[in-house]
């Protein structure tokens, strides 16, 4: 692997724990539409693939109907919007391992599924925002991950070759997006994953915690 000089890492799972928010916001949504609620640990097996997703995801899983999505879509910009970061934490290593990144002289690029408003009060709120040179979310380019368009549109701003670029994610889609786009890719271990073992997903390596990115430069 050639020397690095940048890190595209992922938000959602990898860098924060937000499974509390996006349950908290759904089950308002689903409130508001008389439609069951879902347990939390069903909303972490839909979780990764962007917001329309989740929310097309949780209509069908308690049987409403596809007509129902405009109306959950507009409530759930509202709760979300309302509860973003407040049931979220960071993991554990992640500010070590963004220090790391950074005193070795990366440059740091966030790109998450999640929209870019959103995901850059949450970096604010956890006090992240000030790591990453470039924030983009599901709704920056006309494709999300796993296509590769944000991380080579985050090359690109980074000023970074592809194979010189470390993704950095939890999930299959950071995995295939990094390898479609000819980045190397590491997976943390503690994710989401669309609630599979992230080891079964090819990668050049895999972290208990961010710290361990120290390794990798």
């Amino acid at each position: 692997m050639p020397a690095l000089t940048a890190a595209i890492i992922d938000l959602d799972g990898t860098l924060v724990d937000t499974l509390g928010d996006f349950s908290a916001a759904l089950a308002a949504v689903h409130r508001d539409l008389g439609l069951p609620v879902l347990p939390t640990e069903a909303v972490g097996l839909l979780v990764g693939k962007g917001s329309e997703h989740l929310i097309r995801s949780a209509l069908r899983a308690v049987g409403a109907d596809e007509d129902r999505y405009a109306a959950a879509w507009d409530a759930y910009q509202h709760h979300y919007g309302t509860l973003n970061g407040r049931a979220a934490r960071v993991y554990p290593g992640v500010a070590e391992g963004l220090r790391a990144l950074r005193s070795a002289g990366l440059r740091l690029a966030c790109v998450t599924n999640k929209p870019a408003g959103f995901a850059r009060v949450l970096l604010e709120a956890k006090g992240l925002a000030g790591a990453f040179d470039v924030v983009y979310g599901g709704d920056s380019f006309e494709r999300k991950k796993p296509d590769p368009l944000p991380l080579l549109r985050a090359c690109e701003a980074l000023a970074s070759r592809p194979a010189a670029t470390l993704v950095v994610g939890d999930s299959s889609n950071d995995a295939a997006a990094a390898r479609a786009a000819g980045c190397p890719v590491v997976l943390v271990t503690y994710g989401y994953n669309h609630g599979q073992p992230v080891r079964n997903v090819p990668a050049d390596g895999y972290l208990e915690t961010l710290a361990d990115l120290a390794r990798w430069v």
